[in-house]
Protein backbone atom coordinates (compact mmCIF):
# COMPACT_ATOMS: atom_id res chain seq x y z
CA UNK A 1 0.00 0.00 0.00
CA UNK A 2 1.46 3.44 -0.52
CA UNK A 3 0.76 6.20 1.66
CA UNK A 4 1.51 9.93 0.64
CA UNK A 5 1.91 12.35 3.40
CA UNK A 6 1.08 16.02 2.77
CA UNK A 7 2.07 18.89 4.99
CA UNK A 8 -0.01 21.66 3.32
CA UNK A 9 1.41 25.60 2.68
CA UNK A 10 0.59 27.87 0.68
CA UNK A 11 4.63 28.70 0.02
CA UNK A 12 5.70 25.38 0.60
CA UNK A 13 3.83 22.25 0.50
CA UNK A 14 5.19 19.25 1.64
CA UNK A 15 4.40 15.71 0.26
CA UNK A 16 6.45 12.13 1.21
CA UNK A 17 5.48 8.89 0.03
CA UNK A 18 6.29 5.92 1.57
CA UNK A 19 4.94 1.97 0.71
CA UNK A 20 3.29 -0.47 3.72
CA UNK A 21 4.52 -3.90 2.95
CA UNK A 22 3.39 -6.34 5.48
CA UNK A 23 4.80 -5.04 8.84
CA UNK A 24 7.81 -3.17 7.22
CA UNK A 25 7.26 0.59 6.08
CA UNK A 26 9.59 1.32 3.35
CA UNK A 27 10.70 4.89 2.01
CA UNK A 28 9.76 5.72 -1.46
CA UNK A 29 10.50 9.41 -1.92
CA UNK A 30 9.97 13.11 -0.66
CA UNK A 31 9.61 16.42 -2.52
CA UNK A 32 7.96 19.92 -1.85
CA UNK A 33 5.88 22.73 -3.95
CA UNK A 34 7.13 26.17 -4.13
CA UNK A 35 5.02 28.95 -5.08
CA UNK A 36 6.65 32.55 -5.92
CA UNK A 37 6.70 34.92 -2.88
CA UNK A 38 5.59 37.77 -5.34
CA UNK A 39 2.56 36.05 -6.30
CA UNK A 40 -0.58 36.84 -5.48
CA UNK A 41 -2.36 34.23 -3.08
CA UNK A 42 -4.83 33.38 -6.11
CA UNK A 43 -1.91 32.50 -8.09
CA UNK A 44 0.14 30.90 -5.38
CA UNK A 45 -3.09 28.68 -4.76
CA UNK A 46 -3.30 28.05 -8.36
CA UNK A 47 -0.24 26.87 -8.99
CA UNK A 48 -0.76 24.13 -6.09
CA UNK A 49 -3.61 23.04 -7.37
CA UNK A 50 -2.19 22.32 -10.78
CA UNK A 51 0.95 20.90 -9.11
CA UNK A 52 -0.24 19.15 -6.84
CA UNK A 53 -2.49 17.07 -9.01
CA UNK A 54 0.76 15.80 -10.92
CA UNK A 55 1.95 14.90 -7.77
CA UNK A 56 -1.01 12.77 -6.75
CA UNK A 57 -0.81 10.96 -10.39
CA UNK A 58 3.08 10.33 -10.38
CA UNK A 59 2.56 8.58 -7.39
CA UNK A 60 -1.33 7.41 -7.40
CA UNK A 61 -1.07 6.56 -3.78
CA UNK A 62 -3.96 4.12 -2.26
CA UNK A 63 -4.06 6.71 0.76
CA UNK A 64 -3.28 10.48 1.35
CA UNK A 65 -2.82 11.53 4.88
CA UNK A 66 -3.14 15.37 5.34
CA UNK A 67 -2.49 16.84 9.03
CA UNK A 68 -5.43 18.99 10.74
CA UNK A 69 -4.34 22.60 11.32
CA UNK A 70 -3.57 24.17 14.87
CA UNK A 71 -2.45 27.69 14.79
CA UNK A 72 -2.78 29.52 18.42
CA UNK A 73 -0.97 32.60 16.97
CA UNK A 74 -1.49 34.20 13.35
CA UNK A 75 -5.20 33.78 11.82
CA UNK A 76 -4.46 35.33 8.78
CA UNK A 77 -1.17 32.58 8.56
CA UNK A 78 -3.89 29.98 9.68
CA UNK A 79 -6.38 31.10 7.17
CA UNK A 80 -3.96 31.36 3.68
CA UNK A 81 -2.93 27.44 5.03
CA UNK A 82 -6.47 26.48 4.98
CA UNK A 83 -7.05 27.81 1.67
CA UNK A 84 -4.17 25.54 0.53
CA UNK A 85 -5.65 22.56 2.41
CA UNK A 86 -8.36 22.79 0.85
CA UNK A 87 -6.88 22.42 -2.37
CA UNK A 88 -4.90 19.49 -1.39
CA UNK A 89 -8.13 18.20 0.21
CA UNK A 90 -10.35 19.12 -3.62
CA UNK A 91 -7.55 17.44 -5.52
CA UNK A 92 -7.85 13.87 -3.29
CA UNK A 93 -11.42 14.04 -3.21
CA UNK A 94 -11.31 14.74 -7.15
CA UNK A 95 -8.83 11.91 -7.89
CA UNK A 96 -11.32 9.56 -5.55
CA UNK A 97 -8.81 8.38 -3.12
CA UNK A 98 -8.96 7.78 0.55
CA UNK A 99 -7.51 9.94 2.59
CA UNK A 100 -6.36 9.87 6.56
CA UNK A 101 -6.63 13.35 8.80
CA UNK A 102 -4.48 13.49 11.29
CA UNK A 103 -3.37 15.83 14.45
CA UNK A 104 0.00 17.17 15.14
CA UNK A 105 0.01 15.34 18.02
CA UNK A 106 -1.08 12.09 17.09
CA UNK A 107 1.95 12.87 14.04
CA UNK A 108 4.32 13.51 16.99
CA UNK A 109 3.06 10.37 19.22
CA UNK A 110 3.63 8.20 16.18
CA UNK A 111 6.75 9.17 15.44
CA UNK A 112 8.73 10.05 18.50
CA UNK A 113 5.78 8.16 21.04
CA UNK A 114 5.91 11.96 22.98
CA UNK A 115 3.09 14.42 22.08
CA UNK A 116 4.68 17.46 22.78
CA UNK A 117 8.04 16.35 20.75
CA UNK A 118 9.75 19.23 19.19
CA UNK A 119 9.87 19.83 15.76
CA UNK A 120 13.60 18.96 14.94
CA UNK A 121 12.70 16.01 17.02
CA UNK A 122 10.10 14.41 14.80
CA UNK A 123 12.49 14.61 12.25
CA UNK A 124 15.14 13.42 13.61
CA UNK A 125 12.87 9.98 14.10
CA UNK A 126 11.90 9.90 10.80
CA UNK A 127 15.10 9.99 9.47
CA UNK A 128 15.91 6.86 11.89
CA UNK A 129 12.66 5.22 11.66
CA UNK A 130 12.78 5.51 7.06
CA UNK A 131 16.94 4.73 7.26
CA UNK A 132 17.41 8.00 5.79
CA UNK A 133 21.56 9.47 5.48
CA UNK A 134 19.97 13.01 6.28
CA UNK A 135 16.92 14.12 7.25
CA UNK A 136 14.54 15.14 4.50
CA UNK A 137 14.56 18.63 3.52
CA UNK A 138 12.91 21.27 3.18
CA UNK A 139 11.41 20.66 6.95
CA UNK A 140 7.72 20.39 5.44
CA UNK A 141 8.92 17.40 3.89
CA UNK A 142 10.21 15.17 6.75
CA UNK A 143 6.82 16.68 7.98
CA UNK A 144 4.89 15.04 5.16
CA UNK A 145 6.96 12.04 5.22
CA UNK A 146 6.11 11.75 9.24
CA UNK A 147 2.39 12.43 8.38
CA UNK A 148 2.64 9.49 6.31
CA UNK A 149 4.25 7.43 9.13
CA UNK A 150 1.33 8.18 11.38
CA UNK A 151 -0.94 7.06 9.09
CA UNK A 152 0.84 3.91 8.23
CA UNK A 153 0.71 2.99 11.82
CA UNK A 154 -2.50 4.65 13.60
CA UNK A 155 -4.75 4.89 10.07
CA UNK A 156 -6.32 1.38 10.14
CA UNK A 157 -9.83 1.39 11.23
CA UNK A 158 -11.05 -1.68 13.71
CA UNK A 159 -11.56 -3.47 9.88
CA UNK A 160 -8.30 -2.96 8.42
CA UNK A 161 -9.11 0.23 6.29
CA UNK A 162 -9.28 3.42 5.51
CA UNK A 163 -11.68 6.49 5.42
CA UNK A 164 -12.87 7.48 2.08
Amino acid sequence: MRILGVDPGYGILGYGAIDVQGNSIVYVSHGHISTPKECNLPRRLLILYEEFGKVLESFSPNLVAVEKLFFAKNVTTALEVGYARGIVLMEIAKHGMRIFECSPQQVKISVSGYGRARKRQVQDMIKRLLGLPEVPRPDDAADALAIAWCAALYGRKKNGSWER
